[in-house]
């Protein structure tokens, strides 16, 4: 990203960062970001560090991290001399995430593809496709996501707390 001039309204924050005005505001009112200051107008002033900042939650956002853990990333990025297991760990939990969905994607698609495959295109008395929606026993995909909720890891506040003492 090019270098932004200093004093950008929210507009310009906006359309430089990718982030919508109403989004900024919300990270401004949740602490992603911090108050900034106001022209006389009373309009906030963004200037290269917030922009940035909006960059770095919008690309964390795209990548499915929560709220929370951006927050900590955040606080990570603000102080550059500590270690980055913390970081590691917020990204390895989300890594964990996006494969457990992958996994249930696929179960999903082999139950979608079984219960096609399986229907006779006859008459609805007997459709498998009806029976299987009608009945969660029969489906395969509903069991594989309850195992999958028994094994399904710590939220990110369990993770930080987890790594707060390697620091």
């Amino acid at each position: 990203m090019a270098p932004v001039q200093a004093h950008l309204t929210i507009g310009e924050a906006a359309r430089i960062s990718g982030v919508k005005v109403p989004t900024i505001r919300f990270y401004e009112e949740t602490g992603l970001l911090p108050h900034l200051p106001r022209s006389e107008g009373n309009r906030r002033l963004y200037d290269d560090a917030q922009v940035k900042r909006l960059a770095f939650i919008r690309h964390a956002r795209e990548l499915g991290f929560g709220l929370d853990a951006i927050r900590t990333l955040l606080t990570l990025q603000d102080r550059p001399d500590q270690p980055c297991a913390e970081a590691d760990a917020i990204a390895g939990a989300r890594l964990d995430e996006v494969r457990r969905r992958i996994s249930s994607l696929r179960a999903l698609e082999a139950e979608l593809e079984q219960m096609v495959q399986a229907c006779a295109h006859g008459q609805v008395a007997e459709c498998r496709v009806i029976e299987t929606l009608a009945d969660h026993g029969r489906c395969s995909f509903h069991r594989d996501i309850e195992t999958s909720r028994d094994t399904a890891p710590q939220p990110a506040t369990q993770v930080r707390a987890r790594t707060k003492g390697r620091r």
